[in-house]
């Protein structure tokens, strides 16, 4: 793994996206820079599985049954995470992104190579959730049932993940 910074990024329900209400989203940023064609195997290898190589959509979703983890892989692109209120966030070949379950998360725009491999702790099934009517409040239940999962999907069992999602984590403004 190259040198990489990780950052947090902590957002509230906005009304439409629930966002994790304990969890960050934890960005590893360049921490595959040397190896990015490999995201998909190194998930894998972390049991990171139920993978799958593609863009990210350009709507606002999210999952609220699974974490996902997603790996650019080729090009750039500025994504939204956080939902309507959140924040943009440059990603770019090399960089990691864990969201927790119920983190809204879309493409704002990308290179025409831009690709990314996504991933789902143990081989979850996954579901996609648009922040419409009707989804509340069982979402809102089934994210706070989804567990931490059992490694890191970069780092398995000692990856600093664990260090940012805790039982006892509690929420600080928008990112450090």
């Amino acid at each position: 793994m190259s040198n990489y910074e990780v950052k947090t990024f902590y957002f509230e329900d906005d009304g439409f996206i629930p966002n994790h209400p304990e969890w960050p989203v934890v960005f590893y940023e360049g921490v595959l820079t040397e190896n990015a064609h490999e995201a998909e195997f190194i998930f894998n290898e972390n049991n990171w599985l139920n993978s799958w190589r593609n863009g990210i959509f350009d709507y606002h979703h999210y999952h609220s049954n699974s974490h996902e983890v997603l790996g650019v892989i080729s090009g750039f692109a500025t994504v939204k995470i956080g939902g309507k209120s959140g924040c943009e966030l440059q990603i770019h070949t090399g960089d990691v992104m864990v969201l927790p379950a119920g983190t809204g998360h879309m493409k704002i725009e990308s290179s025409a190579d831009f690709q990314v491999a996504g991933a789902y702790p143990n081989g979850n099934d996954y579901n996609l959730m648009r922040g419409v009517d009707g989804e509340r409040p069982d979402v809102i239940d089934e994210i706070r049932t989804v567990a931490i999962p059992e490694t890191d999907p970069v780092f398995g069992v000692k990856g600093p993940l664990f260090h940012h999602w805790q039982k006892e984590n509690k929420k600080s403004p928008n990112h450090r």
